[in-house]
């Protein structure tokens, strides 16, 4: 990833973090929610950050050093979706959603989506400018719909 990616996106859950943070620190005198939903969050955030880890290791696999060239990634959900990695990473969100209970994780975890459907969609059309023998029925995020 190049250095002027890599610094605002960091930047951005550092941000994220220290606000969902914060958020938590300022419901602390509210009462609980009626339906304690930190055991699901907890199992969606460690399946997430499972899965995300898995396909990121598949796609440092890609390139063999000193290799320039672009590659249509296989393994894992890659077969079925653009990029599985973004679809973990929303499902981990989703977990820290549930966790927190909070509008503003909520609020991240809506704002995060909509921006990775949207990389997730670019990324489809450079697949498909790309490569002729790109498969066309592979889905943009979520398996079989979408």
């Amino acid at each position: 990833m190049l250095l002027d990616s890599a610094i605002p996106i960091s930047f951005s859950y550092f941000i994220s973090t220290v606000s969902m943070i914060y958020a938590q620190y300022l419901s602390q005198d509210m009462p609980e929610p009626a339906i304690d939903l930190k055991y699901p969050g907890l199992a969606l955030f460690l399946l997430g950050i499972a899965g995300n880890f898995y396909h990121h290791v598949l796609l440092s696999k890609l390139r063999i050093k000193d290799d320039k060239g672009y590659k249509i990634p296989k393994g894992g959900l890659f077969g079925l979706v653009i990029c599985p990695h973004y679809l973990f990473e929303i499902i981990g969100f989703c977990g820290v959603s549930l966790i927190a209970q909070t509008v503003y994780s909520l609020s991240f975890t809506l704002g995060t989506t909509l921006y990775l459907i949207g990389r997730s969609s670019a990324t489809k059309k450079w697949y498909l400018s790309k490569f002729e023998n790109f498969p066309r029925e592979i889905k943009t995020l979520i398996p079989y719909i979408f």
